[in-house]
């Protein structure tokens, strides 16, 4: 019997989830009550599986979900979730065809790109996505920091408060919608997901350990950021204090409540080491120390992905510092994105459009996502034979027009 790729009806949910967890080699059998909590949450519309002889052997979901591109717009996004395939049937086309399907549905829906975290690298460029945003995560050893050990609180009239998990559930969207329009790479998030994030919606099966939460106040007395941490209970034989503080969620919409925040998880008393979570490559954490060498980098890596479905709309969102034009010959074997396009841009807008002039650089449609959030370099990825140049000098102006001064930053698994 051929396998079948389709989506999902409510009856054969628990069998999806099934197949998902063993994808993920997790215990196969479905706690109670996981898929009564998950079903509500999720649009079966936008699930998919494989079928063979009605077992599910593969799945697929995506949801929609709003990415920030350099200058703080929002553009939709179908954000791409719980691939799996099992391992009776994997290099069966299980994944082409599921994908193939999620792709033509999200050009036809009318988002801009597809987002997701890739487990393993290789699996995605084939269909068209790129590394767009990267992640660093620190261990700082709180003994060799240099902070001063008699800090007890920001010295620029803020304040630093600990609150429970029902106060960040209530201010944390807000601040986290207000730096989505600050910083580029962020994603939106989920009603779902800030519950299970607060532990307000325990999953079955996904034991949560109670965080603690610290919200900083300005001098004035607005709430511009908040951390979220968890920390272990472990001493040596000589009874001195080895805990780890694991930083789950930081945001900060200042500098200020970004250097408070940080200071305040190194100054816990018994705390010797800081776990960061994901950060941008080039967060402030490690230059916020006195000895920066404190922060060793313990993880460092490709993390959000993107797939162009729409050119003209995608590069006319975002926002450049420079001038200038370049032609972008799109190469898509998809047959999405693909073509050849003129892109003119100024610090006050940007137009794209279709054209016929001779391209300035040549590239695959998983290139321009690697570029489209300013973090890769165009010269070098001309210098690795993945773009070329007709136009000399063509890589190197692009790097001026699509380069940002930050790093993207994309801090959630999806």
């Amino acid at each position: 019997m051929s396998v079948e790729a389709r989506t999902v009806t409510e009856s054969e949910f628990p069998d999806w989830l099934r197949a998902r967890r063993t994808g993920f080699l997790q215990p196969p059998a479905v706690p109670e009550g996981e898929s009564a909590k998950l079903l509500p949450h999720t649009d079966l519309t936008r699930t998919r599986g494989a079928f063979d002889a009605g077992r599910c052997v593969a799945t697929f979901r995506s949801f929609a979900q709003e990415l920030t591109v350099p200058g703080g717009a929002a553009i939709a996004a179908s954000a791409v979730s719980a691939v799996t395939v099992s391992p009776t049937h994997r290099r069966r086309g299980l994944l082409s065809r599921m994908m193939g399907a999620e792709l033509a549905e999200s050009k036809e829906r009318g988002d801009v790109v597809s987002t997701l975290i890739a487990a393993e690298y290789p699996i995605y460029g084939r269909y068209g996505y790129g590394p767009a945003a990267w992640t660093t995560e620190w261990t700082v050893d709180v003994r060799r920091s240099a902070l001063d050990p008699r800090w007890s609180g920001p010295g620029d009239g803020g304040r630093i408060d600990l609150v429970d998990a029902s106060d960040i559930r209530r201010t944390g969207p807000v601040l986290h919608d207000r730096l989505r329009a600050l910083r580029h790479g962020l994603v939106s998030r989920t009603q779902l997901g800030w519950d299970v994030r607060m532990g307000l919606v325990p999953l079955p099966d996904q034991p949560f350990t109670e965080r603690f939460h610290a919200t900083y106040r300005s001098a004035s007395g607005e709430v511009e950021g908040y951390v979220s941490y968890s920390a272990d209970d472990t001493w040596d034989d000589g009874k001195q204090p080895m805990n780890t503080a694991t930083v789950r969620d930081l945001i900060a919409l200042t500098p200020a409540a970004e250097r408070a925040l940080w200071h305040f998880v190194c100054s816990i008393d018994w705390i010797t080491l800081v776990k960061s979570g994901h950060r941008a490559p080039d967060d402030l954490l490690p230059l916020l120390l006195p000895d920066p060498r404190a922060a060793r980098v313990t993880t460092h890596a490709d993390f959000l992905w993107v797939r162009i479905l729409d050119v003209v709309r995608a590069l006319e969102a975002r926002t450049y510092a420079a001038s200038g034009s370049l032609v972008l010959e799109l190469h898509d074997p998809a047959g999405l994105a693909g073509g050849r396009f003129r892109l003119d841009v100024s610090p006050e807008g940007a137009a794209c459009a279709p054209t016929t002039v001779s391209p300035d650089l040549v590239m695959d449609v998983r290139e321009l996502a690697a570029l489209f959030l300013g973090d890769e370099s165009a010269v070098r990825l001309a210098a690795l034979g993945r773009l070329e140049e007709p136009t000399p000098g063509a890589a190197a102006r692009a790097d001026t027009l699509l380069r940002t001064s930050r790093r993207p930053w994309c801090p959630d698994v999806f």
